[in-house]
């Protein structure tokens, strides 16, 4: 674990009560290694100290190389091309920005009307959207296509309402998602009405994008096959680049994103053209 300075800087006069300050940033450097993201509004809740306070625990951990700073949080530190070290694995990412995710996936899921078919893409964020749809119960006769095997399973309950299709492939267990070969037989026979993709970053210039190549090849399918493309992600993930390209921005019709996401990374995705969706 890295040293950090515990001397500065001093917290504000309503924290004098909270956890020694040596104490806070040890176990902040623990939730970011166990969940892969924390927001500043989930750490001034968890420790009881203000905003500034939190951001200024994130600045000093960052400056110590613990870290690394993101839209209204922080995620473990980055290697040298500014990237994740790694893919978090399912659990990891469905432990971690709990409230943004289940934000974004009612929204979404008030998109889709009776009728309709839809893909959703292998993710936590999209088990979010799963689950909303699972509660929306005068939802009828709507076929929902998947490469994610925790999706299909959270949908089951909700047959013979929803008639869901897997697309079969070789299964990757990080994300229990299922990718080349065999994915593109299905989704090269199915035109859907609107697709949910999830990513590891949403760039004005560099489009969607995915840590992972195999399933960022996937997310490229699922575009191709929809008449309308709807990218979920949230806040950390705006202005982000990676490895996989998906899609240009202009592929996609909306981005829908959690309350907190901050308004500069918005901006040149609004200017681009994509129109943004957040809960109120």
């Amino acid at each position: 674990m890295a040293s950090v300075d515990t001397s500065a800087p001093a917290d504000s006069a309503g924290d004098r009560d909270a956890l020694p300050a040596y104490q806070r940033r040890e176990e902040i450097q623990r939730l970011v290694g166990e969940r892969g993201f924390v927001r500043v509004r989930e750490l001034r809740e968890a420790f009881g100290v203000s905003g500034v306070t939190a951001r200024a625990d994130l600045d000093l951990l960052e400056s110590a190389g613990s870290l690394q700073r993101v839209h209204g949080g922080a995620v473990p530190a980055a290697s040298t091309s500014g990237r994740p070290l790694r893919e978090f694995s399912f659990e990891e990412a469905l432990a971690s920005s709990v409230l943004p995710k289940a934000q974004i996936g009612a929204l979404a899921a008030s998109l889709v009307s009776s009728g309709q078919s839809i893909i959703l893409d292998v993710g936590t964020t999209t088990l979010a959207i799963a689950r909303a749809l699972l509660a929306r119960t005068e939802l009828t006769d709507v076929v929902i296509i998947t490469n994610g095997l925790s999706i299909a399973l959270a949908l089951e309950p909700a047959i013979p309402r929803f008639t869901v299709i897997v697309t079969g492939g070789s299964l990757r267990p990080l994300q229990h998602s299922l990718v080349e070969p065999l994915a593109r037989t299905v989704l090269s026979q199915v035109h859907a009405d609107l697709a949910f993709i999830g990513c590891n970053g949403v760039d004005a210039g560099h489009g969607v994008s995915n840590i992972n190549l195999p399933e960022a090849g996937v997310k490229a399918l699922m575009l191709a096959a929809a008449t309308r493309a709807v990218v979920v992600a949230d806040g950390s993930k705006l202005g982000q680049v990676h490895l996989g390209q998906v899609g240009p921005l202009g592929a996609f019709d909306t981005l829908v994103t959690d309350a907190g996401a901050d308004e500069a990374a918005l901006a040149p995705l609004r200017e681009a053209g994509l129109t943004v969706l957040q809960p109120e």
